[in-house]
């Protein structure tokens, strides 16, 4: 017998127990489940062959539930209890903005950016709670079981159901002082006579790859510093250390306190794809995925919050 039919014969068995033992005869139980009072005699007689052990006294006038039958009644009512409280449970979570929400979020735009956006939401959304995990490796949502996750750069996943908030440009910075000591490079190929602090991260690693309108060169670049971390790199620009190629929301504040500025604005590195926001699926989400989804999308409908223009 396959699974299913021998799912649908244990739910069916259970019902007529739970309907003779409520109603007290076959023909009331047949009235309550919509069925002859023969159909449901023999779901009873086919558990009790099941399990072995008879659960019902029958006699022309009535029918008595056995010691047994009334023990396995009152436990398969607690559960069928159970299983209706959880289905509730879960409808609720459809319709009603509560319960945890896990996000997976870019480490350092996620804690410069979006953690100090957070707090918002769970003040309009006080009956949700946030489990906001931030790194810069990439995160199998599903497999991690996460309910979203803003990403930045290209998208190769066809599973996930995306929506851009807004487009990831990386552009060019250094320091007042390193301009003042270096000079300013005024068209890509002289990147190579400069110090470039280099993104370990970058798929052209170690070669920066620039465009401007229709334009492409691709540059070789050396310098005193190599990370995997842009926050480090960052803070190796804003001393005068080299040019920073990154992004522009990670130097944007630092452009406008004057602590960095452009080189080379027309150009910016062509790797830029743009900002997600990235769920497993968008059928049966539950409410509070959803809100998150439309505060999110608010939040960024007038423009990337670090926008820095043609500073």
């Amino acid at each position: 017998m396959k699974y299913d039919a021998l799912g649908n014969q244990y739910s069916d068995e259970i019902a007529a127990l739970l309907a003779v033992a409520s109603e007290g005869s076959f023909v009331a139980a047949g009235r309550l489940l919509q069925r002859h009072p023969t159909v449901v005699s023999k779901r009873v007689a086919a558990m009790e062959a099941r399990l072995g052990i008879r659960l019902i006294e029958r006699s022309t006038r009535r029918v008595r539930l056995t010691d047994t039958g009334m023990q396995l009644t009152q436990k398969l009512r607690a559960a069928t209890n159970l299983i209706a409280e959880a289905e509730q449970e879960a409808s609720a979570g459809a319709v009603e903005v509560r319960g945890v929400l896990r996000l997976a979020l870019p480490g350092a735009m996620g804690r410069q950016w979006l953690a100090p956006m957070l707090p918002a939401f769970l003040a309009a959304c006080p009956q949700v709670s946030i489990v906001a995990d931030y790194s810069e490796r990439f995160v199998d949502i599903i497999a991690e079981g996460f309910d979203l996750a803003i990403r930045m750069g290209d998208l190769h996943d066809s599973r996930l159901i995306a929506k851009k908030l807004g487009d990831h440009r990386r552009i060019l910075c250094a320091s007042p002082a390193y301009i003042a000591a270096h000079g300013l490079p005024t068209e890509p190929q002289a990147l190579a006579q400069h110090s470039c602090l280099r993104f370990s991260g970058f798929s052209t690693f170690p070669e920066w790859r620039l465009i401007t309108g229709g334009r492409q060169q691709t540059v070789p670049v050396s310098g005193s510093m190599t990370s995997n971390d842009s926050e480090a790199l960052l803070a190796a620009a804003c001393a005068g250390i080299g040019i920073l190629a990154a992004g522009e929301w990670l130097m944007s504040r630092d452009i406008a306190a004057g602590r960095l500025v452009r080189v080379l604005p027309d150009w910016q590195l062509d790797a830029a794809g743009g900002i997600y926001l990235v769920r497993p699926s968008a059928k049966f989400s539950a409410a509070t995925t959803l809100a998150f989804k439309a505060w999110i999308e608010d939040q960024f409908c007038t423009g990337l919050p670090w926008h820095i223009g043609d500073r």
